[in-house]
């Protein structure tokens, strides 16, 4: 068997037992420059229905059922739900709105310093500017401002702290005090690409860009003015 295969199988349990692991995790940060590695992971997972959930933006890996094994085991009717980690609709309303207030303004940071390093590379003495850290730029959403801006909508206060605890032990958010930050899974499980314009230019964007959280409500906001600007241009025609 080759190191590489090692390497790989050793991966696959640790993130089997762990359920996500930190990109500067040792043997994630060689499996992600070495594509014999990589290659022999995705194999070995793929094997039992399972693959690896990487994102750039998100600060840890993780794995997902292949659709093949969705099928298989949750079966027709299990796909149809909401969700399969068994949280309630209340539970999922929730997420959702964490993600939002979390994951969007941190993207927004993320690609605004990744667009002033591409700016920076043409300039004699431009600095190194990495793609920042989630943990580096993603914010903290109060607890009291979640309560007051959300809490009738989520089952007030007991719903929502029972909510928060389900979330919690399933790994999307942490718990620090009276702030709620980012969980390993958070920017990994749910789908920017398809989420983000869903809310940004829905109902929900709206409602979230007055949240009373005084770091998230303004850059929600801030992600909303070309769409108000596009409604705006709209009326005057």
């Amino acid at each position: 068997m080759s190191a590489a295969l090692d390497d790989a199988a050793q991966l696959a349990a640790q993130l089997l037992a762990r359920r996500w692991l930190p990109r500067n995790h040792p043997l994630v940060r060689r499996a992600l420059i070495d594509n014999d590695i990589w290659s022999a992971l995705g194999e070995r997972l793929a094997a039992v229905g399972l693959r690896v959930v990487d994102n750039l933006y998100a600060d840890h890996i993780s794995l997902a059922m292949l659709r093949p094994a969705e099928v298989a085991v949750f079966g027709e009717t299990g796909l149809a739900a909401n969700n399969n980690l068994d949280l309630p609709r209340d539970g999922v309303a929730l997420l959702v709105v964490l993600w939002s207030l979390i994951v969007l303004p941190k993207r927004q940071r993320q690609v605004a310093r990744a667009e002033a390093k591409e700016e920076g590379q043409g300039e004699m003495f431009a600095t190194d500017k990495p793609l920042p850290l989630a943990a580096s730029v993603s914010p903290t959403i109060s607890y009291r401002s979640l309560l007051a801006d959300f809490g009738n909508q989520l089952g007030k206060k007991m719903r929502l702290d029972t909510n928060l605890k389900l979330l919690e032990r399933n790994g999307f958010i942490l718990r620090r005090g009276e702030d709620i930050a980012e969980g390993p899974l958070l920017d990994l499980l749910l789908d920017y690409d398809t989420l983000a314009p869903r809310i940004l230019d829905g109902a929900l964007g709206d409602v979230l860009a007055r949240s009373t959280d005084p770091l998230a409500g303004p850059a929600i906001a801030r992600l909303r003015e070309p769409e108000q600007e596009h409604i705006e241009d709209s009326e005057e025609i």
